[in-house]
Formats: C-alpha cells, sequence, structure tokens
C-alpha cells in the first residue's frame, strides 16, 4: 500500500487502522490448507459512510480491498492474495431493527448469526441458517451459505430479503425491499448473494425470520451401507415428511465421533434427522420416518428426548471438521464440497470414497444429505506437497464428477481461491459474463482481486 493512501486511511479511521504484524497475519490465514497471506494494513470501520469513504481513497490509490467477517470460509475467499487492505467488519454488529409483524430483521454485516438468534429470543423468532460455523451475517450473504437446516428453511438465497452496498468508487446502493416480493427490474440482490465480495462491500442485510418451533425432536440411525440411508432420505422427501434437519455422516466420521466426543455408535453410515413443528406435528413426522427406516433396514435407532441432548448431538455435528483434524494431530485440512441430485448422491460419495482409498489418504465424508451435498475432510500433514497433491487430485475428480452428474461444484463452501480453476467448467461463457459484470461494478479490480472471475488485464 502506498503512502498516500496509508495517510489518507490513517487520517479517516484513526486507531482504527492498523499496521501491526499480529493484527495482519490474524487476517492472513485460512482454516485450511491455503498458505498464508496478510494484507498490508486491517481497518474497522463502524458505518456505511465510512466504508464509502474508504472505498473512495483505495479507488484512488488503487488499494485492493478485502471484506472480513468471522475468518470461517473454506477456501480462503478472505486472504489478501494481492496484498492491500482488509476491511474488518467487527465493529459493525449490530441489530439495526426488529420487525416481529413482518417476520424481519435489520443488521450490519459483522453480526453472526448465533449473536442474532440470542437477540432474537424473546422475539419468539429465529433466523434458520446454519452453515456450522458461527459465520458473521454478511460473510453468509457474501458467500450465499447454507448448512444443516436448508432442507426445511433455505439457504441465504431464500433469507435474504435486501441489501446495502458500497462499490468500488464509493457509491452506496440499496437492492431489493422488504416487500413480500417484486418485479422491479434487475435482481441485484440475488447479484450481490454469491459474489464473495468481487462486486461490493455489503454493510446492512435485511433477513427473513421464521417463528419459533413448538417442539423439537432429534435423532440418530445406522444403516449397514450408505445406498441404504441415500434410499431412506429420498422415500421421506417423496412422501412429503417435513424434515427440518437430516445430515450423514459416514464411519470414518463416526469413528472420529466416537473417539472425540465419547459416544459408542457402531461404525457403519447414520443419519442425523430433526424435526420442528407442534407436538403433535412433530410426533406424527417422528413416528413416520421411523417407518421408513424400519422398511430400510435401519437400526440402532435413538431419540435426543430431551434439550440437552440435542444441542449435545448438533454440536457434535458441528465440530466435525475440528474433530477430524485432532484425530491426526499435527494435520491440516483440504476440506471440498460438491452437490449432485440427490437421486446420484450415493453414487457420488461411493466414487469418491474410493477415489480417497486409492490416493491413500484419509477422508471422512458427511454432508446434508437431504439437499445432495457433502463434504470431504481430507487429513493432510503439514507442509507434505506429495499428500497435498495427491488430496487436490481428488478434489478434481469429485468436482468433475459432480458435474458429470447434473450437479455443482460447490453446494456450499463457494469458490473463492480453492474453486476457480472449476468455474469454466461449470459455466462455459457465463463464465465470461460474470468476469464482464465484475468489470463494469469494479473496473480497477480491487474489490477481492484474485477470486471467483477469470483474470484480466490490468486497467
Amino acid at each position: 500500500m502506498n503512502a498516500d493512501a496509508l495517510s489518507a486511511l490513517t487520517e479517516l479511521l484513526g486507531a482504527r487502522l492498523s499496521t501491526k504484524r499480529a493484527e495482519r497475519d490474524q487476517r492472513g490465514h485460512s482454516e485450511t490448507w491455503f498458505a498464508p497471506s496478510p494484507p498490508d494494513a486491517v481497518a474497522w470501520p463502524e458505518s456505511t459512510a465510512e466504508v464509502s469513504q474508504i472505498l473512495k481513497i483505495c479507488s484512488a490509490h488503487r488499494v485492493p480491498v478485502v471484506a472480513f467477517g468471522a475468518g470461517s470460509s473454506l477456501e480462503g475467499h478472505t486472504l489478501a492474495t494481492e496484498g492491500g487492505l482488509c476491511l474488518d467488519m467487527a465493529h459493525m454488529n449490530r441489530v439495526l431493527a426488529v420487525h416481529e409483524g413482518d417476520m424481519q430483521v435489520v443488521v450490519q454485516p459483522g453480526l453472526t448469526r448465533e449473536e442474532l438468534n440470542t437477540e432474537l429470543r424473546a422475539t419468539g423468532l429465529f433466523f434458520p441458517v446454519d452453515p456450522g460455523a458461527n459465520a458473521s451475517l454478511g460473510g453468509m450473504a457474501a458467500t450465499r451459505a447454507s448448512g444443516t437446516t436448508t432442507v426445511r428453511y433455505g439457504s441465504m438465497r431464500a433469507n435474504v430479503l435486501a441489501l446495502e452496498v458500497v462499490l468500488a468508487d464509493g457509491r452506496i446502493i440499496r437492492t431489493g425491499s422488504r416487500a413480500a416480493k417484486s418485479s422491479a427490474g434487475y435482481d441485484l440482490t440475488a447479484l450481490m448473494l454469491g459474489s464473495e465480495g468481487t462486486l461490493g462491500i455489503i454493510t446492512e442485510v435485511t433477513l427473513r425470520l421464521h417463528g419459533q418451533p413448538e417442539a423439537v425432536s432429534a435423532a440418530v440411525c445406522a444403516f449397514d451401507s450408505l445406498h441404504a440411508a441415500v434410499e431412506t432420505v429420498m422415500a421421506t422427501i417423496q412422501l412429503g415428511i417435513g424434515m427440518a434437519r437430516i445430515e450423514f455422516v459416514d464411519e470414518g466420521v463416526v469413528e472420529v465421533f466416537n473417539g472425540y466426543a465419547g459416544t459408542e455408535m457402531p461404525l457403519k453410515p447414520h443419519l442425523l434427522v430433526e424435526f420442528h413443528g407442534s407436538p403433535a406435528a412433530v410426533a406424527e413426522e417422528a413416528r413416520r420416518f421411523g417407518e421408513v427406516v424400519a422398511d430400510m433396514g435401519g437400526a440402532d435407532f435413538s431419540w435426543a428426548t430431551t434439550d440437552e441432548a440435542r444441542r449435545k448431538l448438533w454440536k457434535m455435528r458441528h465440530t466435525a471438521y475440528h474433530a477430524c483434524l485432532a484425530s491426526r494431530p499435527g494435520s491440516i485440512g483440504l476440506v471440498t464440497d460438491i452437490c449432485v441430485p440427490i437421486s446420484r448422491l450415493s453414487q457420488a460419495v461411493e466414487e469418491t470414497r474410493a477415489d480417497i482409498a486409492a490416493e491413500g489418504l484419509l477422508g471422512p465424508i458427511l454432508g446434508h444429505v437431504g439437499d445432495g451435498n457433502f463434504h470431504a475432510i481430507l487429513l493432510l500433514k503439514k507442509d507434505d506437497a506429495d499428500e497435498l497433491a495427491r488430496a487436490r487430485r481428488v478434489g478434481g475428480r469429485m468436482a468433475k464428477r459432480a458435474l458429470a452428474l447434473g450437479g455443482t461444484v460447490t453446494g456450499e463452501h463457494g469458490i473463492g481461491i480453492g474453486k476457480r480453476g472449476y468455474m469454466e467448467a461449470e459455466h462455459g461463457e457465463g463464465w465470461q459474463v460474470m468476469g464482464a459484470i465484475k468489470a463494469v461494478l469494479d473496473p480497477l479490480g480491487i474489490l477481492n482481486p484474485g477470486k471467483l472471475v477469470p483474470e484480466r488485464a490490468a486497467p
């Protein structure tokens, strides 16, 4: 970053701008295998107006800008690959308005999903999108996040109504509205969702809320084969049984759970399920699901009958990545995901398992079986280039397999750095269209450079 830019930013932000190595390093590493890539400086804005002023300065001096939330992404989204400024949104973390009658909330981007639900407890409402990590809501919007509850409540795409966004030149735009629907022009909200900070900086999010369920029930059940587990899910969906969550873990993950959480689950594929609704509806849906499980040969059916037991079950699922890392001390993870039609899910998982074994790698598999999305957690020795190369081969074949089966190279993790090389194969000329949109909104290429869209010559 040049001295003039640094001077202008310091004048604007004072102590809320830092070039300290510790601050830069903290925001320059990834949750997974990517090499550290720290920014030149870190800024903590406190308002949309400040973000606008920051971007005007950075645009004038061609300083790259990378937005940073909780840093929980898995594909290197927040790495400052070209240096520049990290825009840490931690100080923009307030609930701005709760519209209980409309079941909506307006928040700043640095607020996390768990903080939001804590704020909402007295209202009888909650925000359901649960990617596992306690991610920031701005980051979840920027990556079009989904997770364990998508099968019932949808992803961020279904739950974001409107955005406030600052463009690369400092202009402030609002997309969408609080109305239930609109036919007024291009859907700029949808354009920003999943743009991964390459088109603008999100400074406000209007979210759809849902009523807290009157009753919740969860269970876990084992199957002799992955195929039987997936067939159970397909039958459940076809019968219209209302699932709030339906997750799959393979034998490798079960072994990790048993060692890490002290459970005694049989070493078989398992489904983890949850039902939301009235007590009568939950009881009926659970009964019908139990009948499907019995018909499909499921066994060891165990209900989490208390809130404590249910929270323990989902905490175990949410900590699976770190539990897997702990199962191989000193390891790093290459975590990748694909999403395919449910009818092809068992094929995709079985072929991926065979790939992992053929490469001689450790790679537990788990996923959101209700929407055909699964994750492979490839556990690698740190600084072992050969293992990393083998893991990347597995990831590449997973991506090609997903496209061949009518799916996508990522259902949840996004593109970032790690999956950029697959974009042309999935989108063809559409990827160039994405690049053209980027060129119009960010002609100098300062917003999260090196991510998502094709490379282009500097203007």
